[in-house]
């Protein structure tokens, strides 16, 4: 081994070792990466930001916005309406929301197909008394296969493409992805839909075993109580009655800023204290209302809402901006005019006051404030609402408007008329003429720590290949399987691809297999192609973790799933899909 490829192994192990661990954002842990590997030398200082101006990297954030445009236009909204009228039974209904979702994400960021329709499944959830946690897997799961059919579902088909382009001189076209991903898809779906939904825990009972959202549970909260209140001189314990007949515990009691909790139960309310209630938003209400108390800044909220006060239910997905921060960091009501006013995090309890509790991603949040303004702050702060549908005024009369024209560019781009980034990027500016999507919204709806992670990661993946790191690598598996069939190669690589995927952001998984992929065709003297598919596939499959692709994450608080939930379909699910696309690739793509 060289010094270089010594170096650059050690850096990407650190960079392995950080993202699993999660403490620091995987876009902070590749800059700085990048950064030191200038310093070392690893990478020439004229290719340092290169990624930044990568095609994959600007296809990504044009689709972002284009997603955006979908939605604002009212096209994607106007089939799911549809859907929801439908009366459909469970395996039914997880097989048409699946399908949907697969759809969905297939021409649209596989994150926003999932936000869109995750609200949908909660309603649907609600409407027939069943728990969240039987259904929302299987729709997550289900839009990360939809990815896997075009050019633009997914990231790191958008990294192979390009990749491709650089080291062959064509790129995949955009339904390139098509034939092994509509394999994988549609029987992974059928698998999700048929067995698979039956492995989640808890699914067979049909009621979550931790925090319900939509059976009103399961939220942290705190309430004032005024000079007026009836619960002035009673002991905490003496409030056990109406708490129960409301649906409410009280679980401590704050004064003069300080969190009493097991000795609570004994202490005498006075006016100014903050009782500590773990209940839903209908019955947190109700209790308010019973002993007349008040939410936090409820005064200040009445002065300034001319349109009402309204709760919303809000996901936090990660790295989103109030991740790892508190409200009261943010000063969020004396800055933004909206109070949290309670925090579900799968059944656990808290210590710290709800405002200075830090977030962490997967973490539903109840926000209350006037009602123009608390959709504003929701987005702002990043969060993806679980009862309503967007943020910006759906414009119906443009659904078609919008779809044709993203269609047309698809199409151009399809047949070689325009270079897909152009296409894309036609298709943005002409959203933004149209104020389908707002010129405000352009930059918000780009999600730059994915832009900065790929922007890093691509000169880093580059020094690793010049420097013979990745044909290392390559011949370390290609000696592994020595006599074995080409077809035991690629299983093997789409295993070892698919489980870093699982620990690790799948656009970095790509940005690393891709070169590998095509070192091992190489030494062997077959077609590149194959292997470059099988790690486009292997790379966007993770489902053991909630930490594998961001959906997965997003559905942990409302599904009310704990870190071990995710393995029991998604094992099978992995093994299914390597079991497909194996002979899929070799079919379409031969040696």
């Amino acid at each position: 081994m060289t010094q270089d490829q010594i170096l650059l192994f050690s850096l990407f192990g650190i960079v392995f070792a950080l993202l699993i661990w999660g403490k620091w954002r995987y876009d902070l842990v590749a800059f700085v990466a990048l950064i030191i590997a200038l310093v070392l030398g690893l990478v020439p200082t004229n290719l340092a930001f290169s990624g930044f101006g990568h095609p994959a990297t600007v296809i990504v954030a044009l689709v972002l916005i284009v997603s955006r445009g979908l939605v604002n236009s009212g096209a994607v909204d106007l089939i799911t309406r549809k859907l929801t009228a439908l009366d459909l039974k469970l395996s039914s209904h997880i097989m048409a929301m699946s399908g949907l979702g697969a759809v969905f994400s297939a021409f649209m960021n596989n994150v926003a197909a999932l936000a869109l329709l995750m609200p949908v499944d909660l309603q649907a959830a609600a409407k027939e008394k069943r728990s969240p946690r039987i259904t929302l897997m299987p729709l997550a799961f289900a839009t990360i296969l939809g990815g896997l059919v075009t050019l633009i579902g997914t990231p790191p088909n958008i990294i192979i493409a390009s990749y491709r382009e650089q080291a062959l001189g064509d790129p995949f076209t955009m339904f390139d992805f098509a034939p092994v991903g509509i394999v994988c898809a549609v029987i992974g779906i059928a698998f999700i839909a048929i067995i698979g939904w039956r492995l989640i825990p808890g699914a067979k009972d049909n009621k979550s075993p931790t925090a319900d959202l939509m059976d009103e549970e399961g939220y942290l909260a705190e309430l004032v109580v005024p000079e007026a209140s009836p619960a002035i001189g009673q002991l905490v314990r003496e409030l056990d009655e109406i708490a129960d007949n409301n649906d409410v515990a009280v679980v401590g009691l704050v004064r003069r800023h300080k969190r009493l909790a097991g000795q609570a139960r004994n202490v005498e309310i006075r006016a100014g204290d903050i009782l500590v209630v773990d209940a839903g938003p209908k019955a947190i209400d109700q209790f308010r209302g019973a002993l007349k108390l008040e939410f936090d800044g409820e005064k200040r909220h009445e002065k300034v809402a001319s349109g009402g006060m309204t709760v919303m239910e809000v996901v936090v997905p990660r790295y989103s901006r109030i991740e790892g921060r508190s409200a009261i960091s943010f000063r969020l009501l004396s800055r933004h005019g909206v109070t949290l006013l309670g925090v579900s995090r799968q059944g656990a309890k808290f210590r710290d006051r709800v405002r200075h509790l830090n977030i962490q991603a997967g973490d539903v949040l109840l926000l209350l404030g006037p009602s123009d303004r608390v959709p504003e702050v929701a987005q702002w702060l990043g969060g993806l609402p679980l009862a309503e549908r967007g943020l910006s005024v759906t414009q119906y009369r443009r659904a078609g408007l919008a779809a044709g024209i993203f269609a047309a560019a698809i199409a151009v781009a399809s047949f070689g008329g325009l270079y897909l980034a152009v296409a894309l990027a036609i298709v943005v500016a002409a959203y933004v003429a149209l104020d389908i999507v707002p010129i405000q919204e352009v930059y918000h709806q780009v999600e730059w720590p994915v832009i900065i992670l790929l922007g890093s990661m691509i000169p880093l993946g580059a020094a690793l290949e010049a420097s013979g790191g990745t044909s290392l690598i390559a011949q370390g598996i290609v000696d592994l399987t020595a006599g074995l069939p080409v077809m035991a190669v690629l299983f093997v690589l789409m295993i070892v691809v698919m489980t870093l995927s699982d620990v690790l952001n799948n656009t970095a998984t790509a940005v690393i297999g891709a070169p590998i992929s095509l070192d091992i065709a190489m030494r062997l003297g077959v077609n590149p192609d194959p292997f470059l598919m099988a790690v486009a596939v292997a790379a966007s499959c993770a489902f053991l973790t909630p930490i594998g692709h961001k959906n997965n994450t997003l559905i942990m608080g409302p599904g009310g799933y704990k870190f071990g939930d995710y393995w029991r379909m998604g094992l099978p699910l992995e093994i299914l899909v390597i079991a497909v696309a194996v002979p899929a690739i070799l079919f379409f793509w031969p040696l």
